[in-house]
Order: structure tokens, then C-alpha cells, then sequence
């Protein structure tokens, strides 16, 4: 059996199409009824995860294991779990009702608790009204919809969810993932989400599985990838970071410096004993987040940056200024601020001092 609260294990899965090697010796377990996200770049592994754990594929090694048992050459209708794809995958020519009662047609489940399981489903995913038509007739959010209560009808262990909101415009995306986060969460099924997006990443999952090149770089919660990147693609890719890059200097055991061309850094380092007994000299980044850079030269922090600024950038509820720092040119900086109603105190060109406290800062090899 499976240890306790774990749904699905993979174990050294790899997966290679002749000489080109997809997937590299990949580790992950999936816990029983969260939404765990796997987030990467195109070409990263991510949706090849899926489609080895929905079976529509077989692996080149490791294992796949439900409740102990290797699954890897398990039929695809044999396996307890359900699909979402991008496109939705309806069939054109039956109705709501029809499609989201398919499965169960299929295993022959009686005409009366189809109707009954049916209705049910389309009242929770909020379709009730619309049962008789067809998807045709129905906008994008709506047969996302519907190809999610097919998904949940025949109660499976683990729905995989393809990148089903890449089609929709931001609003509907936006509100989607509400939906789909509100829809797992009152039904407790485990669901597997696969996206490029880190925004839609941050805003559905219980964790965060991020993939480059075919390798699983780092997995944790939203806040912890965001606050904490585990390394320099991590950094780079989950939202906007300044990187910042030096070589390791000493360390108490909770700070460590890092001496860069712009100054010394001090960084926090608790959670990250790699990087605190690294050796002195070693190649690393101070990475911090934009919106942990204060301004002025009262502000408080131990890691200040005398700059100027180059480009002010109105985003609505945040404004972004990008700034060169005078000790680096060629290191540049942003720091991101509450936008106000008079307009940004900021112009390009002015020369101010960029404040970031130290417990802010993470420090990531190079």
C-alpha cells in the first residue's frame, strides 16, 4: 500500500523517443485530494507527466505506482482516473447531457442513475439550465465546464487538467481558476493541473511542481517557490526576481554575504543549508523580489543600492521602475510600488537608493 495521504508515486520515471531523452529520472508524489500543479516552458516535461499517468503513453523506466501497485502498463479505461484536455474533447454531435453521461453509457450504468448522476453534476459545475443543447451552442467557459463535470462524474481518484483554460481570455481564465480551485476543494478529488502560467499556478495549487528541460527543479507551496526559488531557473522563471550575482562570502549560521560588483549582500539562509555551507568563494546570486525593494535613504534594511532610474512603468495597481545601479552598470534592478492616484514620484533619471532587508533576500548557486 501506498504511505499514508499519498495518492500516486513516480520513481525514476524517464521517457525518451529514440535518442532524444523527455524526461529525466523524475521523483514525485501525489498527495491524496490536493491540486498540485506541474508548471514549466514549452518543451519542459510537463505535459508528458500527464500523459504517462493518464496511461496514454508508457514510460521508458522508473515506476508509477497506485496504492503499491506499478501501473505503468495499465490500459488507459483501467485506471481510476479522468482527463481534461486544452481542446475539451467534446463530441459535436450530443448534447450536454450526452456528453457529460458518456462514461457512464459506456460501462453500462443504468438509464435512471445516469439522469440522476448527470443532473447532479451539471447543477455543481453550474450548467443545470443548459442540459439539452449542444456544444455549439454553448461559449468556451461553459464547455470547459462541461468537460469537467464528464471528468467528475465517474468519481475518479485523480483528474489530469491540460492546460484546459489556455483557450479563454483573461477574464474568464481568471475566473475559472476560482471555479475549478472552489469546484476540488468541495469535492476532495486529487487534481493534477498542468500549465505554462505562473499566475494561474500561484492562484489554484496546494503545490507547485516546476520542470525545465525535462528535470523537476523545484517543489513546494506557491509560497514557497515564489519566496524561496531553490536555483537560478526557478528564480528566473516563477514571476519578475533580481538577480544579483557574486561570489559567497562568510556566514552565522541565519545571514550569509555575498560580495557582488554592486557591494556586499547579506542574505537569509534559513531553510537553505546548501547554500549556507557552501564554500567561501563559490559562485551564487542574492535574488530578491521587486516589491521588497523600499526607497530613500531612511528606509530600513541592511542591503542598500545607490541607482538611477531608467523606466517607470504603470501597471494599475502597481507601479514597476527599472534602475541601473550606479556601483554596476551593468547590473539592473526593479523595485515595484503601490501605484498612487497623483501619479509615481519617480522619474527616469533620478538618482535614489534601492533598500532591501536581508530576510528578504535567498541566495541561489550560479
Amino acid at each position: 500500500m501506498n504511505e499514508a495521504g499519498v495518492l500516486l508515486k513516480l520513481r525514476s520515471v524517464s521517457k525518451s523517443y529514440g535518442a532524444t531523452a523527455i524526461l529525466h529520472d523524475i521523483d514525485l508524489d501525489v498527495r491524496d485530494g490536493e491540486f498540485i500543479t506541474i508548471l514549466g516552458p514549452s518543451g519542459s516535461g510537463k505535459t508528458t507527466i500527464l500523459r504517462l499517468i493518464g496511461g496514454f503513453t508508457k514510460p521508458s523506466g522508473g515506476e508509477i505506482l497506485l496504492d503499491g501497485r506499478d501501473i505503468a502498463a495499465m490500459p488507459i479505461n483501467q485506471r481510476p482516473f479522468n482527463t481534461v484536455f486544452q481542446d475539451y474533447a467534446l463530441f459535436p454531435h450530443l448534447t450536454v447531457e450526452g456528453n457529460v453521461g458518456y462514461g457512464l453509457a459506456v460501462r453500462g450504468t443504468p438509464r435512471a442513475e445516469i439522469a440522476k448522476r448527470v443532473a447532479d453534476a451539471l447543477e455543481l459545475v453550474q450548467l443545470g439550465p443548459l442540459g439539452k443543447r449542444f456544444p455549439a451552442q454553448l461559449s468556451g467557459g461553459q464547455r470547459q465546464r462541461v468537460a469537467l463535470a464528464r471528468a467528475i462524474i465517474c468519481r475518479p481518484r485523480l483528474i489530469l487538467l491540460d492546460e484546459p483554460l489556455a483557450a479563454l481570455d483573461v477574464e474568464l481564465r481568471r475566473h475559472m481558476q476560482s471555479f475549478l480551485k472552489s469546484i476540488q476543494t468541495e469535492i476532495r478529488t486529487t487534481f493534477l493541473f498542468v500549465t505554462h502560467d505562473q499566475e494561474e499556478a500561484i492562484a489554484m495549487a496546494d503545490r507547485i511542481c516546476v520542470m525545465n528541460g525535462g528535470r523537476i527543479q523545484q517543489i513546494g507551496s506557491p509560497h514557497e517557490v515564489y519566496y524561496r526559488p531553490s536555483c537560478e531557473f526557478v528564480a528566473k522563471f516563477f514571476g519578475e526576481n533580481n538577480l544579483i550575482p557574486g561570489t559567497l562570502g562568510p556566514t552565522d549560521g541565519k545571514t550569509r554575504s555575498i560580495d557582488t560588483a554592486a557591494g556586499r549582500v547579506i542574505c537569509a539562509v534559513d531553510g537553505q543549508p546548501d547554500m549556507a555551507a557552501a564554500p567561501e568563494g563559490s559562485p551564487a546570486f542574492a535574488v530578491c523580489r521587486p516589491e521588497a525593494v523600499t526607497i530613500g535613504d531612511d528606509a530600513a534594511g541592511e542591503n542598500r543600492f545607490p541607482v538611477s532610474i531608467g523606466q517607470v512603468a504603470f501597471a494599475g495597481a502597481s507601479t514597476m521602475a527599472t534602475a541601473t545601479a550606479l556601483d554596476d552598470p551593468g547590473l539592473s534592478l526593479k523595485a515595484r510600488m503601490p501605484s498612487r492616484p497623483g501619479g509615481a514620484s519617480l522619474r527616469p533619471g533620478d538618482t535614489v537608493t534601492f533598500v532591501v532587508p536581508a530576510s528578504t533576500c535567498r541566495l541561489v548557486p550560479a
